[in-house]
């Protein structure tokens, strides 16, 4: 076939945050965590006649002379690769070669963004394909934008063939968009609204299914906000995934995101557990109710949220949590409130924050209208240098706070210990996938022992490996996964306060650099 045009769809780097697993992914080798499904289904509607290339520069290196070959250029990115974006527009404008942009950055900043020819904003479904009409009619527009918002049944088969699945460690897959709460600082329900979008079960199962035929096997994650958002359609589909993962011998450990009220779903979690779910991400935020209530988080205000992730946990499905310090309702010791609560939780992977204010948020709104906002978020709120605005609490007071927090919760002895007492809450007998030795885990589990065994913490190291295998053999996958884990936290901790000046330390929240949390990726979106 002769092609009549070349894009060229490029996703900006990463930077190093607790979120890329930098220090973990040498171990299990891989290149990066997850490939940009986004643009995986962007292409998707490219039609036949046009030929597509994915450059994802977190694994491989862009070249000029990619660029020079292209007619077109499209890249996508979260507000925390907007750096990289810039370079990259940089780099096409030099070498004269049109750019078009789009993502969950370019929706939210587009008065932002300089540099780019057509800025195609919002869910790809209705923008790009507009687009595509007008691009193929040579009539394109600088700006595409909708107010509505598509079927999610439209959305096509992503292009995981565009992918070298192999160099990543889990393979991303979408449900649904949407979220039925409305907490002050998420802006999910500004891009996606609270009507739960899905997708039917034998779509996400053909996706599964094209996933599957590359040859990729192991972690899949569901980049839903709220896997759970719609509990009657979730149920439905996992029908549909425990039957092919049934048929397929369970070739995917599968993850997500969702709410708390997970919990409180009895015949939900056990559909979860049986279509070998193991892991949720849950949005806990704080142990203070004051700061919950001003949040606008009343989903986590009707619970008692121990409880409820021991629910989840003696189920066979880890918790991992999401913990935000800053609110204006935060107590002064919000500090140590935070890491006995986490303790208590046992969840190893706990992602403290700064509370930041993402734009198009109720938060940042209410900000803008008191003449408390500073300047636009850089995406990572995982640092101390990144307030975007005036907070209640004295600035110095929440930096030397918020890097107690870190450092306690990601000293290895503290690591260890909440890893131990998760073990110990997970049944002996568990999903069918989460228990599996695969491919790879043999390797990683000699080369996690090689480097860590010898690391600063070794000793720690070796003392957990030795009470956790003698007292849950049964239990080595999940043992291996949250050491090599911890390496990562407790590298970049380090590396976070090492680098870090005083000077930067007081003057917290004074300015941004302009992922993420890195937003989880969000396929449509060009993301």
């Amino acid at each position: 076939m002769k092609f009549q045009k070349k894009f060229l769809m490029i996703y900006p780097e990463i930077p190093h945050t607790y979120w890329s697993y930098h220090y973990a992914l040498g171990i299990i080798g891989k290149r990066a965590v997850m490939p940009p499904l986004g643009l995986a289904t962007i292409a998707a509607m490219v039609p036949p006649e046009y030929d597509c290339k994915i450059v994802d520069m977190n694994v491989a290196r862009l070249t000029d002379h990619e660029i020079a070959s292209a007619d077109l250029v499209l890249i996508s990115a979260m507000i925390v690769q907007g750096e990289s974006m810039k370079r990259v527009i940089g780099r096409c404008r030099r070498i004269g070669v049109p750019v078009a942009a789009g993502g969950p950055y370019p929706t939210a900043c587009s008065d932002e963004i300089e540099g780019v020819d057509y800025l195609i904003l919002g869910e790809g479904e209705v923008t790009f394909t507009r687009f595509l009409e007008d691009y193929a009619a040579g009539s394109p527009q600088p700006v595409y934008s909708a107010e509505s918002k598509p079927d999610m049944n439209c959305t096509p088969i992503p292009r995981f063939d565009l992918l070298e699945l192999n160099k990543y460690h889990m393979v991303p897959i979408q449900f649904s968009r949407g979220c039925p709460f409305d907490c002050e600082f998420c802006d999910i329900v500004q891009l996606f609204g609270h009507t739960v979008r899905t997708k039917k079960p034998e779509r996400f199962v053909a996706e599964m299914e094209a996933a599957y035929r590359t040859g990729f096997t192991g972690a899949m994650f569901v980049v839903d906000d709220n896997f759970i958002g719609n509990h009657r359609r979730t149920k439905e589909l996992l029908s549909s995934v425990i039957a092919w993962q049934r048929e397929h011998n369970y070739p995917f450990t599968l993850s997500t995101e969702a709410s708390i009220d997970l919990a409180y779903d009895r015949e939900l979690l056990d559909l979860m557990v049986e279509a070998a779910f193991g892991m949720v991400f849950v949005g806990l935020e704080t142990p203070d109710d004051n700061s919950l209530a001003a949040a606008g988080k009343q989903q986590n205000r009707k619970r008692d949220v121990i409880e409820s992730v021991r629910t989840i946990q003696r189920s066979g499905i880890e918790v991992t949590g999401g913990f935000i310090i800053g609110f204006d309702s935060d107590p002064p010791d919000i500090f140590d409130r935070q890491i006995e609560f986490i303790q208590e939780l046992a969840i190893p992977t706990a992602m403290v924050g700064l509370l930041t204010a993402l734009p198009n948020t109720k938060l940042h709104d209410r900000l803008v209208r008191e003449g408390r906002l500073r300047s636009i978020s850089s995406g990572n709120n995982l640092s101390f240098t990144t307030l975007n605005f005036r907070p209640v609490m004295p600035e110095h007071v929440i930096a030397k706070g918020y890097r107690r927090v870190l450092q306690t919760l990601y000293s290895p002895s503290r690591y260890f210990d909440r890893c131990l007492k998760l073990i110990g809450l997970l049944p002996k007998s568990s999903n069918r996938s989460g228990l599996r030795i695969r491919t790879g885990d043999l390797g990683a589990a000699i080369r996690s022992v090689l480097r860590q065994s010898f690391s600063r913490y070794g000793p720690q190291y070796l003392r957990f490996l030795l009470r956790a295998v003698t007292r849950h053999p049964g239990r080595l996958v999940t043992i291996f996964t949250l050491v090599i884990q911890g390496h990562h936290y407790i590298a970049m901790t380090r590396r976070l306060f090492r680098s870090a000046a005083p000077s930067q330390t007081r003057d917290a929240g004074q300015r941004s650099t302009t992922r993420t949390y890195e937003q989880p990726i969000v396929a449509g979106t060009m993301d």
